[in-house]
């Protein structure tokens, strides 16, 4: 990435002209002949050299270090995407969004509530199922009964054989594929640490099909696609598979809708009719 030096001087500069010397715990004096912090009190908060802001502002300075970046946001009370700003024109990454891990958003159980007429599941980047609403619960079953670390979607698919009794077989090989795919791609966001590591090892141990797709190094987040699903309540189904993905990409939305005007849409409805309960499975 580049660093854009004018674009970020005349940022920096309007940062620090906006913000009064009262936010930040300084007095306002009475001879400020500029409105904002002035650069040597923007360099005491962030702990850099006077001088280093005045070459930062003039654009004239050397590619700050993302510690530095960090420094400068603090002191000038920037907001998540100010501060995402700031790394993108100082030509660095932005810091990773923190996680919520395991920890459903209220905002995404509150649209899964929401959703009665079409089946929905919240997971997290790895797999974890945290919750679903009764449709989903009709289409795919309970997972009450199933200990929490085997809740895996990638867990189930590859050491429960049963739960591919849903899908057709000559689609197999290709979910198995994007199943990896998708974690790989997750597992390298997250920087490969303890929970995707942990999870990778778990299932080379007990998939030998697993074992042999992880080696490909294939990677493909997965977004959409068209997915079939067999109930044995309703027939089969078809769905148009979406995935919608929090900021940090650590948790996910997934919603099964039926096509326009086809025989799904009346399948969905009688599955709804029915419930959970009736229609439950012991696959998901």
């Amino acid at each position: 990435m580049t660093m854009q030096r004018d674009e970020l001087a005349d940022f920096l500069r309007r940062c620090r002209e906006r913000l009064a010397p009262q936010e930040v715990g300084l007095p306002a004096g009475a001879h400020r002949r500029t409105p904002g912090l002035r650069r040597e009190e923007l360099a005491t908060l962030a702990g850099v050299s006077p001088d280093y802001v005045v070459r930062l502002e003039q654009a004239r300075s050397s590619q700050p270090s993302p510690q530095l970046l960090a420094a400068l946001a603090r002191a000038l009370r920037l907001t998540a995407d100010e501060r995402d700003h700031l790394y993108l024109l100082s030509g660095h990454r932005p810091p990773e969004p923190d996680r919520a891990g395991e920890q459903v958003r209220p905002a995404l159980l509150y649209l899964l509530e929401c959703l009665e007429a079409t089946p929905a599941q919240l997971l997290t980047d790895l797999g974890d199922l945290l919750a679903q609403n009764a449709l989903a619960e009709a289409l795919f079953g309970c997972v009450c009964t199933i200990a929490e670390p085997d809740r895996n979607v990638v867990w189930r698919w590859f050491t429960d054989l049963g739960m591919r009794e849903a899908y057709p077989e000559d689609e197999h090989e290709d979910l198995s594929r994007q199943h990896v795919a998708d974690l790989r791609a997750a597992a390298a966001r997250r920087g490969h640490d303890r929970a995707s590591r942990e999870l990778v090892a778990r299932l080379e141990s007990a998939s030998k099909e697993f074992a042999d797709l992880w080696p490909r190094h294939e990677v493909a987040v997965r977004r959409a696609s068209r997915l079939r699903v067999s109930n044995p309540s309703v027939g089969p189904i078809e769905f148009d598979f979406e995935l919608l993905h929090t900021r940090a990409a650590d948790q996910h939305l997934r919603l099964f809708t039926a096509p326009p005007a086809s025989p799904s849409i009346e399948a969905l409805e009688l599955l709804r009719v029915i419930g959970p309960e009736t229609a439950h499975r012991s696959h998901r």
